[in-house]
């Protein structure tokens, strides 16, 4: 296992995440990507726990990823199988999971006070904190041909995973109104959504 995580975690970072896989007994599949989600906490019919995470996310992604499924484990194992999936156990739990990890030894400097802000209140996907997302995205390798919502010129045509195309509109407080072109539906997207520029 120790061998796996190397390829997959900043280096300063394995020792730790194998004891917290290992204290929490679960068993991690790291899978081929899925377009909605970087990784999955489920409890298994037999009992034990299971946690996959994307192989195609970089290494600091791949950190934040498998301590955000393990805190869902943790969590409910602490307050109960009632509580919310992303709510204030879950995210205490994600804050004081995380906290050993957010270091210049792990991460790159420029990263952290990005993620010390974004750990002050953790939502439910690191790609919905905008500049968190995008500092990220820098130590990918696969560049992809995808832009973000916010880079493209107003008007504009785009098209999504699922092969849905939408015309991009004004910004509202965060998000952009963007309507969809087969039924005028508007739809509102995160400023860095991740989609593919149409040429008209």
């Amino acid at each position: 296992m120790d061998a796996i995580l190397q390829k997959y975690l900043p280096e300063r970072s394995v020792d730790a995440c194998l004891s917290l896989i290992k204290q929490t007994g679960v068993h991690l599949k790291i899978v081929n990507e899925r377009v909605t989600r970087h990784g999955d906490y489920r409890r298994m019919p037999d009992g034990r726990h299971q946690i996959t995470v994307n192989a195609t996310l970089n290494k600091y992604r791949f950190l934040i990823t498998l301590v955000h499924e393990i805190a869902h484990l943790v969590a409910f194992e602490k307050y109960g199988r009632n509580i919310k999936p992303h709510g204030m156990e879950w995210k205490h739990t994600f804050q004081h999971l995380m906290l050993p990890f957010i270091r210049p030894e792990v991460f790159p400097s420029k990263l952290l006070p990005l993620l010390a802000k974004h750990f002050k209140n953790p939502k439910a996907s690191s790609s919905t904190d905008a500049q968190l997302s995008i500092a990220l995205k820098q130590f990918d390798t696969q560049h992809t041909d995808k832009s973000y919502v916010f880079e493209l010129p107003l008007g504009s045509v785009f098209r999504i995973y699922n092969g849905k195309r939408f015309k991009k509109g004004r910004k509202r407080v965060k998000r952009y109104e963007c309507v969809e072109v087969s039924t005028g539906k508007m739809y509102l997207f995160q400023p860095n959504a991740e989609v593919e520029l149409l040429s008209d």
